[in-house]
């Protein structure tokens, strides 16, 4: 029996993506140096000294390297379950204004006419993000990141998924699409412009670095809204300067969700923008329509 996998489709209302990394989008550091690191007795820098090592040495994928190193140096020191990693997830610190940023961007979205659904595609560990409070409170549609086989004791003993930058760029065919479910074959399938659920531009992508550019460049080529990040705390840019340097942001602001920060109020703007353009955009659709209707 085929399984059966949830898909989406175009709705009356146009639907506004938002896609968001997590480490250093989000969060200020990366979720595995805010206790679990520290845990299993481990220095931030030498754990992921090792890590990579342990990748380069054996041609193996970075995440693949630190996921293998998470469950190596559990061992012994604590049963590596949903549970511990949830609860790891729940200590993740936030830049300002995250907690309840998702509701109010939806609802002012829902003011204006526009669908804001939220999406996590991230390189971090997808048990850790469900244990943060915005994924308790239903925050996000769907949460893209890497994550473990758990055994019929619910201990994690293999990866299920691993999440890099290049893979990346598959969830936002899937969410064009409607075609949310990570196996879900129908991403490859054709889809006519017009049942498109999620234009990509009506797409927008928040990381931080280099290895959300694939993902940014994607979204920038078809008419989207790529953001670069940076934290507010140190105010280092030279990161976003660099990907604007080389087109691969349009926008950037700090990691400040808080409303009426710079971020807040570029996200505002991209969905008044949404709903303007969607609405032209019904018009044309309209137009065409008509016309065929009349040459026949």
């Amino acid at each position: 029996m085929s399984p059966k996998y949830e898909r989406r489709h175009k709705e009356d209302l146009p639907v506004l993506a938002i896609c968001y990394d997590f480490d250093r989008t989000l969060t200020p550091d990366d979720m595995q140096a805010q206790g679990y690191i520290q845990s299993v007795g481990y220095d931030v820098g030498k754990f992921w000294d090792e890590s990579n090592e342990l990748a380069q040495k054996n041609d193996m994928d970075t995440n693949l390297a630190y996921m293998y190193k998470m469950l190596e140096e559990a061992e012994g020191n604590f049963v590596f379950n949903k549970k511990a990693l949830a609860e790891y997830g729940s200590r993740v610190s936030l830049f300002p204004g995250v907690r309840d940023w998702f509701e109010r961007i939806r609802q002012y979205g829902t003011k204006h006419g526009v669908t804001v659904e939220h999406y996590i595609i991230s390189s971090g560990l997808k048990e850790m993000i469900e244990g943060t409070e915005m994924a308790k409170n239903g925050a996000f549609e769907k949460i893209y990141a890497s994550s473990f086989y758990f055994n019929s004791r619910g201990v994690a003993v293999w990866p299920a998924q691993a999440i890099n930058y290049t893979n990346k760029t598959q969830f936002l065919f899937r969410i064009e699409k409607g075609v949310l479910d990570i196996n879900d074959p129908g991403v490859n399938d054709y889809f006519p412009p017009e049942e498109i659920r999620v234009p990509f531009r009506n797409m927008v992508y928040i990381g931080d670095s280099d290895t959300d550019i694939p993902c940014m460049k994607l979204v920038n080529s078809y008419g989207g809204h790529s953001i670069g990040v940076y934290d507010p705390n140190t105010a280092d840019k030279a990161k976003v300067y660099k990907m604007m340097h080389n087109n691969r942001i349009r926008y950037f602001a700090p990691a400040d969700y808080s409303e009426n920060s710079d971020l807040d109020r570029l996200i505002k703007s991209i969905i008044e923008k949404t709903a303007a353009y969607e609405a032209l955009e019904d018009i044309h659709l309209a137009n065409i329509s008509e016309t065929a209707r009349s040459s026949r």
